[in-house]
């Protein structure tokens, strides 16, 4: 093996695919999708605020309605007072940013209630007084009957869930009271209780809690695009120099084993290059919000730790999985002639790819469950796992060790099985071949 032959295939691939425009295209696309993700729906959702003027005919004799009208305002006030706390959110739930805010106008049930309701719809569909909707509040309402609501529209179901909510709390309490039960005591006695959620010293890498799971989450997830990614383009790399017939010169100077090894590198490095321009925008993008969090972080409360050792381990598995799957890729494009042929045998390694994905939950939830061992010991498994393992609770270290190895020996394994199809596969044209003359050209290459 001559490593002068598998540089110059390494700077070739490299190159070519560095000063391709689609390989900026498509290198800033992520990042300004991820932009457009993150901003735009907070922007959209600041311009879509909905303010109603609601008439509440209140004829449950408890009154509802004004009682309504107070929780209307309570609500909007600690909206107010969150906002001014920002960046940090309530887990609770409560006090959140709503997406509709009431002005109610009160009524007692007039003599004739259908005349009454007559005029509340002429209100409403000529716009009188800027009224948008009446409500009808029966007897009915404090046992188990429906609410009427008249507008406009209809299908304004967040507007609606949103006035269902403070209702629903203002009759909860007018029951509690009917009952002979104070609802502040009520309240207070059935209040949720919270788990304050602290990783013992010594037993993992994250900081705990929800950040360790939203940091083992995202780099799961980016673990697996770039091996999708990236593992098709070896293959789109082999089949396009057997199309071009260019390798047919290029083996009369250079071995298959050194040009596949030459092309994952470079191919690797690619990835590389594009995974770094990816994660230096997200650190644009997300240090204003990390530094704001930091300063309104509770005490006690610490943001997840990335040690050298665990940073050297995630590079070292995004390596080997690039390399398991590349070799997988890599033996599919020499083994078809065309790429039609090639991605339909293809998804045999996304069924791989695609696997962990379908028990992320149940891994994050217990990451040294025994599902959770034994795929993160499986070669094609381990790339996606193990770094899931790792960002929740670092494993044993014989755990980790035994990954290596098995991934390693994969590695090796296929980059020999993936040369000698390849030594082959090059020079062979015309049908489809079988998984039989596949095996006969591992066999005798």
């Amino acid at each position: 093996m001559r490593l002068d032959s598998i540089f110059v295939v390494l700077k070739r691939e490299y190159l070519s695919r560095v000063k391709n425009k689609g390989f900026w295209i498509a290198t800033l696309a992520v990042p300004l999708f991820a932009a457009a993700v993150t901003i735009l729906p907070t922007l959209l959702i600041s311009k879509s605020h909905t303010s109603q003027t609601i008439v509440v005919v209140d004829a449950t004799g408890q009154g509802v309605a004004e009682a309504l009208k107070a929780q209307m305002a309570k609500t909007a006030a600690a909206k107010s007072k969150e906002a001014a706390a920002a960046p940090v959110r309530r887990p609770s739930g409560k006090g959140e940013s709503r997406l509709a805010d009431f002005t109610i106008e009160t009524q007692t049930p007039g003599a004739d209630p259908r005349v009454q309701r007559r005029d509340l719809d002429t209100r409403v569909r000529n716009g009188k007084g800027k009224v948008d909707a009446w409500m009808w509040l029966g007897p009915g309402v404090l046992k188990d009957e429906a609410a009427e609501y008249h507008a406009r529209n209809t299908t304004n179901f967040i507007t609606q869930e949103t006035l269902r909510g403070d209702l629903s709390e203002v009759v909860r309490r007018v029951r509690l009271r009917q009952a002979g039960i104070d609802p502040a005591r009520m309240e207070e006695l059935t209040k949720r209780v919270e788990l304050d959620a602290v990783q013992v010293p010594g037993t993992g890498t994250s900081g705990g809690g929800v950040a360790g799971l939203i940091f083992a989450v995202v780099l799961f997830f980016l673990l697996y695009m770039s091996i999708l990614m990236w593992g098709q383009q070896v293959m789109t790399g082999v089949l396009e120099e057997k199309g071009t017939r260019v390798i047919e010169v290029l083996i009369s100077a250079i071995t298959p084993f050194e040009l596949m090894m030459g092309k994952l590198l470079g191919i690797c490095l690619v990835g590389m290059t594009q995974l770094a321009i990816w994660l230096g925008t997200v650190l644009v993008l997300t240090a204003p919000g990390i530094v704001a969090t930091l300063a309104f972080l509770p005490a006690g409360v610490t943001m997840p730790s990335l040690t050298i050792g665990m940073t050297l381990n995630l590079a070292f598995l995004f390596i080997l999985g690039f390399f398991a799957y590349a070799t997988f890729y890599a033996a599919i494009g020499a083994s078809f002639n065309n790429l039609q042929e090639a991605q339909q045998v293809a998804s045999i390694a996304v069924v791989f790819i695609v696997a962990p994905v379908m028990v992320l939950n149940q891994i994050i939830n217990d990451p040294s469950s025994t599902m959770a061992v034994a795929m993160s010991l499986f070669p094609l498994f381990t790339p996606l796992v193990m770094p899931l393992r790792i960002a929740i609770e670092m494993p044993p270290a014989w755990q980790l060790a035994l990954a290596y190895v098995l991934t390693l020996s994969f590695v090796i394994g296929m980059i020999w099985v993936c040369a000698r199809i390849y030594r082959v596969g090059i020079l062979m044209y015309g049908k489809k071949p079988t998984l039989q003359e596949i095996w006969k050209w591992t066999r005798y290459a």
